[in-house]
């Protein structure tokens, strides 16, 4: 790559957090930069961010599941000769033939050494102070508790406005204190920031920050409904989603509740499809069992009809996989199902996107805390159907996006104010 090109490659990449590697169908995100640019007052925290793959010890711990007595047996089986059942058989398949593709994108990464030598350097932020405190229990780790128990319509948040703010402020909402301050249900009950500044706010002495035009609504599945739109003209054109599956890793660290596969079939997505359709981005692991869900139940279920599938594929600061590749029960990579869904007066096969969906595609990032995915909706824009600005939401979202909607138990969870410092 020429001198000038690599400039422009990471030029790219501090201000937008996307590096677009040599092959055409890789790309390295820095989500910390991507995140920042849902905020004007605050900052990611990047060392709370990439909190893993950094240290050798968080290396050892997360790369090499040797440390404990069970690893280290689970690594003695694995010397050994194994017989795939028929349903393994079937997903390493799938691995063989995504392998290629992958070991591609990896050496393209490895060969951007402009791009490693910043890889090295994420997790000390520009202008970051302090190292927040991420293991004491605030109240993000009962959102999930306190919406099951009856009094938590009773819960309020405060949202705190500043002079600008208060300005902006649109006919019909609320009315904002002179205090500059909001207090609004925190469950059960759309939350939002109509403004084009961060806001901060306050539940149960814990702070957070709710980024600019954005809504989010904290509740079980039973309450989904009230996300559905009276138009459909209002609906969303594009729909990402990351379900809680069932997995034994999550069950054993108890980090979150997770749900009967069963359960995603009420998702109401038809109905919060826009009228002119919609792109809906799915998260999966690689288990074979919940591949055959997808595309057999689900995705019918829901009028998705499939296109194709995008590759997470994670790295370490130095640029090496956070596993072997070819490790059966722990693979480098997650999967994004991608799918259009019709809506109600244009079938699938005619929707009008910006841009034909390109196959096999790999996102490649150092990954943040478990189970926590890469913000990618910039990269999915171009092949949204429907009117720009694109109408986005997030299904059991964990944080919030500026201009998004996002729906879960817990969509608060990454954003306390410990995951950040102000600018």
């Amino acid at each position: 790559m020429a001198g000038s090109e690599k400039n422009n490659q990471l030029s790219e990449l501090i201000s937008s957090g996307i590096y677009r590697l040599d092959c055409s169908n890789a790309v390295f995100l820095d989500p910390v930069r991507i995140l920042n640019c849902n905020y004007a007052r605050f900052r990611i925290s990047s060392s709370a961010y990439y909190s893993r793959f950094f240290d050798s010890k968080s290396v050892e711990e997360e790369g090499n599941s040797s440390i404990s007595i069970k690893s280290r047996k689970r690594k003695r089986k694995q010397n050994k000769p194994r017989i795939l059942n028929e349903k393994e058989q079937v997903a390493d398949r799938r691995h063989q033939e995504a392998r290629p593709l992958l070991v591609k994108a990896h050496e393209a990464l490895l060969e951007a050494s402009d791009l490693l030598d910043v890889m090295r350097d994420l997790r000390t932020g520009s202008g970051e102070w302090e190292c927040r405190d991420l293991n004491s229990r605030g109240a993000k780790s009962r959102f999930i508790e306190l919406g099951k128990i009856w009094q938590a319509p009773l819960y309020e948040i405060t949202l705190k406005f500043s002079k600008a703010d208060k300005e902006t402020e649109n006919e019909g909402l609320p009315i904002i204190h002179d205090d500059g301050q909001r207090v609004v249900p925190v469950f059960n009950n759309i939350v939002l920031n109509d403004t084009k500044y961060d806001l901060e706010a306050d539940f149960l002495g814990a702070q957070y920050i709710i980024p600019r035009e954005s809504c989010f609504y904290m509740s079980g599945m039973g309450q989904m409904d009230n996300l559905i739109p009276g138009d459909s003209d209002c609906g969303f054109n594009l729909i990402v989603i990351d379900p809680p599956w069932e997995n034994r890793s999550a069950y054993q660290k108890s980090i979150y509740p997770t749900l009967p596969n069963r359960h995603l079939l009420s998702l109401p997505i038809k109905q919060l499809t826009h009228t002119e359709g919609a792109l809906v981005a799915l998260w999966i692991t690689n288990r074979e069992k919940l591949w055959v869900f997808v595309k057999n139940e689900l995705f019918p279920a829901w009028g998705v009809s499939y296109i194709t599938t995008f590759y997470w594929l994670k790295v370490k600061a130095d640029g090496s996989l956070i596993c072997d590749m070819d490790h059966f029960h722990h693979r480098p990579y997650e999967c994004l199902l991608l799918g259009y869904g019709s809506g109600k007066v244009i079938a699938s096969e005619q929707l009008l996107v910006g841009k034909p969906l390109k196959g096999n595609q790999v996102i490649i990032s150092i990954p943040g805390a478990y189970s926590r995915k890469p913000p990618i909706g910039e990269l999915l824009l171009d092949y949204v159907p429907g009117p720009r600005p694109a109408r986005c939401i997030d299904l059991f979202a964990r944080e919030i996006m500026a201009g998004w909607t996002s729906w879960g138990n817990e969509p608060l969870h990454f954003q306390d104010l410990r995951y950040f410092f102000a600018k």
